[in-house]
Order: structure tokens, then C-alpha cells, then sequence
């Protein structure tokens, strides 16, 4: 059974870096042909698609978050990291890591706020 969990700091300052990992277990994020997913969703809003990692190691960004993005993995510890630089109150949201494609699978999510 596969299984994502999030973790990292849950506050995070304005114009600092939220930085998150997604530990994955019951299946290896260095084979296998899927593609592992960073997903945001602000209070009252719906989901924004943050970036993707494929299993080969490539990556790609939401065109809107682009410049300000980073997902990285470490194979060893079968995680993957999501980095959002120069963050503000607007990066306030739950956030998930996933697997997909189908079958979809999510973490619970982590409550990450910005404020000062």
C-alpha cells in the first residue's frame, strides 16, 4: 500500500523559504513510471497545482509559481522536497504531496502559514 506523508515547519516568515518533504512508502519514487506532485490549496480556494517530479527525475513547474520553485528528491530516503522561496501571506494554504497518475494517491496534507 502506498503511502505519502508531508512534513515541515508549519510557519514560515515572509520573504523566507517554505521548504517541505514528502515521504513516500511501499513504492520507489526513482522507478517505476510515476509522477510525484506538489498541490497547494488556500483557505476558501480551490487546488493549485504547485509542480511534478517523474520517477526519472525530471521536473516541471506551474508557469505562476515557476520562478520561485524547486522540487528535488532524495532516492536514498525514497522522499522529495518542495521549495517555494520569497514567500508571502498568499502562500498560505494546506499543502499536499501525491502520486499520480491513476491510480491518485495523496498525503493528508500539512498546514503551512506565512505571517510574521
Amino acid at each position: 500500500q502506498v503511502q505519502l506523508q508531508e512534513s515541515g515547519p508549519g510557519l514560515v516568515k515572509p520573504s523566507q523559504t517554505l521548504s517541505l518533504t514528502c515521504t513516500v512508502s511501499g513504492a520507489s519514487i526513482g522507478t517505476n513510471d510515476y509522477v510525484w506532485h506538489w498541490i497547494r490549496q488556500p483557505p476558501g480556494k480551490g487546488l493549485e497545482w504547485i509542480g511534478y517530479l517523474r520517477y526519472g527525475g525530471n521536473t516541471y513547474y506551474s508557469p505562476s509559481l515557476k520562478s520561485r520553485t524547486s522540487v528535488s528528491r532524495d532516492t536514498s530516503k525514497n522522499q522529495f522536497s518542495l521549495q517555494l522561496s520569497s514567500v508571502t501571506p498568499e502562500d498560505t494554504a494546506m499543502y499536499y504531496c501525491a502520486r499520480g497518475p491513476s491510480p491518485w494517491v495523496w498525503g493528508q496534507g500539512t498546514q503551512v502559514t506565512v505571517s510574521s
